[in-house]
């Protein structure tokens, strides 16, 4: 699952990118990370208050689309995997079942309704995207891709920007937020990235629109392999 080098060498973290979630697992096949908040200054990165604790895939880590370039030949993100895309992507969007939360004014956040969607069909045109209904959803498949479910554990997202628009690729993987975990850490997810209520909370108030904000999920080995090479913190 390595990037050759030539790869490594030709990419790194947008230089307008001034905030970054960096999450860390020992290796491929844990669900479990340690998240950390950073800022540039001066051109230096400097973390930002404490480590936080976080689940990953009920089977460890793959590579994801997003802002990296992807490894010639290997295992990449599939639609009900169970895997969380590893790689570096941009963050930011906000949905929530409370009329409104603390954050930057700037920073998007949407009250869901019984009437919002997110498809996770693969087989959709709006695969991976949001969608807002005119009616109350009708039918098992609108009902199925509801993100009002009445469950805790998704009453506030962060979206991380995996396999996204406009550059969608079907059956690679959709859905994938940050967002509280469940029985209080014990369980892992089928690709996102939880995280303490409390946490996530404070991650989203941080969060500036103009700095860019990026999520780079790696496991250790890798994070530190291209840790130089991409200019991570």
């Amino acid at each position: 699952m390595l990037l050759g080098a030539g790869a490594a060498c030709g990419f790194e973290l947008p230089a307008t990118s001034t905030q970054c979630v960096v999450g860390v697992a020992d290796g491929w096949t844990s669900s479990h990370a340690t998240l950390s908040f950073h800022e540039k200054r001066g051109g230096t990165w400097r973390q930002l208050g404490e480590a936080w604790p976080a689940r990953l895939g009920k089977h460890g880590l793959v590579w994801g689309r997003g802002l990296h370039p992807l490894p010639r030949g290997a295992s990449t993100k599939r639609e009900g995997d169970f895997l969380a895309p590893a790689g570096v992507f941009h963050i930011g969007g906000v949905w929530g079942y409370a009329p409104g939360i603390r954050k930057h004014p700037q920073l998007f956040y949407h009250q869901v309704s019984s009437r919002d969607l997110w498809i996770e069909d693969p087989a959709s045109p709006d695969y991976n995207r949001h969608v807002m209904l005119d009616h109350e959803p009708a039918g098992a498949w609108e009902k199925k891709q509801q993100m009002r479910q009445d469950d805790p554990a998704h009453a506030l997202k962060l979206f991380i920007a995996h396999n996204a628009p406009p550059k969608v690729v079907a059956n690679a993987g959709s859905s994938i937020f940050f967002h509280i975990w469940r029985a209080a850490g014990s369980k892992p997810t089928a690709g996102c990235t939880t995280m303490a209520e409390g946490d996530l909370r404070q991650l989203i108030a941080r969060l500036d629109p103009a700095c860019q904000p990026v999520y780079v999920l790696l496991p250790k080995a890798e994070y530190a392999k291209y840790r130089a090479a991409w200019k991570l913190p």
